[in-house]
């Protein structure tokens, strides 16, 4: 199984640099495996019955790219020197992980001002990248993050533009609720609060689960064989009480559908013996052509990057073949692509 089974060109226009306006307009392609029909988000109930159960990740984007200056006295007085940094995972105690720009400007132990009262002092570097000690923790470090840092936007949106404060609504789901991840759930970024209502009125359920996003997500395949790659890890929980809904939709008969490849990673994590359990840590499962599913039956998605190990996903969960045919006809039909892109719902 080669990189190259899973790459096509993509026209540059179809990249999305802001999402549908409202939410629920973006377009959405629904494929079975004899049939694509083209539609919109706001009608996606038709596709659903009652007793289908969605299940949804409430992880919460934080804005984790942040401006600051590190400060030296020199003969010539006080110097300073611009610091870009890129969060990437808690490591606890108030450390980060972080990626900076650049990073021969600082010393261990040096500060990063991003205001007047919120620092940072490097720890340590290794392997390329920073572990960052903040000043401030819990809420005082979210509210310092909201007033400091912009939303991390993917590689192929932030080479267009820059993140600006819209995005701190755009980049983010209704039902954020956690917050850890550095890139956003974005088959979520669909939904609206009347969306949700109308399907929960219909009789579809609802489980949420916690997996929290890293920038690893964005990180290319760089080996030939792709059963060879090694994917990076996430922390994620599946509680106890929606391990037990989850089971028990699947013992009714009904169909269990994650909303985005990160809910489906995760509970496919949970159920790697087989059935749902209820799980919490650090997830690096792999999926592509030949894994056994144990609890999705479909998949909503956005539109994913050539070569990448979310078009592994699909074709896992739809056959390569279908998928080649499934991506034709949604460039053919300029549905937009990637994170702030159209969305497809797929039903192996």
């Amino acid at each position: 199984m080669q990189l190259s089974d899973f790459d096509f060109d993509l026209p540059e226009r179809l990249i999305a640099t802001r999402p549908a306006n409202p939410r629920t307009s973006a377009k959405l392609l629904v494929a079975s495996q004899d049939k694509i029909t083209d539609s919109v988000v706001s009608d996606i109930a038709q596709y659903f019955r009652p007793g289908d159960r969605l299940v949804l990740n409430d992880t919460k984007v934080i804005p984790a790219r942040l401006s600051g200056v590190r400060r030296r006295d020199s003969a010539q007085g006080s110097v300073q020197a611009k610091i870009e940094v890129t969060l990437l995972e808690p490591k606890g105690e108030g450390l980060w992980g972080a990626l900076l720009k650049p990073l021969k400007k600082i010393n261990e132990g040096e500060v990063i001002h991003f205001s007047d009262d919120f620092t940072a002092t490097l720890e340590s570097k290794v392997d390329g990248q920073a572990v960052l000690r903040f000043d401030a923790d819990g809420d005082a470090f979210e509210a310092a993050l909201q007033a400091s840092g912009a939303m991390p936007l993917p590689p192929y949106i932030a080479a267009k533009r820059a993140a600006d404060e819209q995005d701190k609504t755009d980049y983010q789901t209704v039902f954020a609720r956690y917050s850890g991840a550095v890139a956003a759930p974005t088959a979520s970024l669909h939904f609206d609060e009347a969306l949700l209502q109308s399907l929960a009125d219909m009789g579809v359920e609802f489980s949420h689960v916690t997996l929290h996003v890293g920038a690893g997500t964005f990180l290319p395949v760089k080996v030939d064989d792709v059963t060879t790659h090694k994917m990076h890890a996430e922390w994620g929980r599946v509680s106890e009480q929606a391990a037990a809904e989850i089971a028990a939709t699947k013992a009714n008969g009904a169909r269990v559908i994650p909303v985005g490849t990160t809910a489906l990673r995760l509970i496919e994590s949970a159920a790697r013996s087989g059935q749902i359990e209820p799980w919490e840590g650090e997830t690096d499962i792999f999926i592509y052509p030949g894994f056994t599913f144990n609890v999705a039956d479909a998949l909503m998605t956005n539109f994913h990057l050539p070569k990448s190990t979310l078009m592994m996903l699909v074709s896992a969960l739809m056959g390569q073949e279908r998928v080649r045919e499934i991506y034709d006809h949604a460039i053919k039909s300029d549905y937009r692509f990637f994170s702030y892109g159209d969305s497809s719902l797929l039903l192996p």
